[in-house]
């Protein structure tokens, strides 16, 4: 049993270095989300309200006019399949597109998922590795050895869930404004699909008139 617990023991120590690696690297990678993300969320404010505002007015006079105006708007992920729902008068070509819209939203988020799992995972075995040494350095009197694994165990702590804590954030706005611009393209489907119908009913009441 004695050498069953030294070879555990052996794996954990071993599997610190890898662990810290991990953990300093989704510490980077959540920096540079959430600084990329401070630019996004001005930009995503005022064409939020511009959006809004538009999509009221909209009707089927007016969404080929707006369609132009989707040409100077910043490229995105809206504004792509935004032409591509009002390029095309296909129930099955419209359905399509927003099936891929979802897919690539959903793998969009699936960077912020894994920042929300993994940097408090790795942060616990950050923690609860270092403890091992620290406990024997207490039991041998070697204060020192403690207090230096004690230091690495809570610094893991703090980087897995600083990571956390950003992709949890992250993903919550993000998923917000994916839904809300699902809705916006579900309308535009919709009301791209209503302009041939409206046409032909205007045709037969002109010519019930006629007649």
């Amino acid at each position: 049993m004695e050498q069953v617990s030294n070879i555990l023991f052996w794996i954990s120590n071993g599997l610190l270095v890898p662990v810290i690696v991990g953990l300093l690297f989704f510490f980077a990678k959540s920096v540079v989300m959430l600084g990329g993300f401070v630019g996004q969320y001005i930009q995503r404010i005022k064409q939020d309200k511009q959006l809004r505002l538009r999509m009221d007015q909209l009707d089927q006079s007016t969404i080929h006019a707006f369609s132009e105006e989707l040409d100077e708007q910043p490229d995105s992920l809206f504004t792509q399949t935004a032409k591509q729902l009002l390029a095309t008068d296909s129930t099955a070509v419209a359905n399509r597109v927003l099936s891929e819209y979802e897919v690539t939203a959903d793998a969009e988020l699936g960077k912020y998922k894994v920042l929300v799992k993994f940097g408090p995972i790795l942060g616990l075995m950050g923690t609860l590795i270092p403890m091992g040494p620290a406990l024997a350095g207490l039991s041998t009197g070697d204060i020192a050895s403690m207090a230096y694994n004690m230091q690495v165990a809570f610094a893991t702590t703090v980087l897995g869930l600083f990571s956390g804590a950003v992709g949890f954030i992250l993903l919550q706005v993000k998923q917000r404004w994916f839904t809300s611009d699902l809705i916006y393209l579900d309308y535009l489907s919709e009301l791209s699909r209503e302009k041939p119908v409206v046409a032909k009913a205007t045709l037969v009441t002109s010519k019930a008139v006629n007649e």
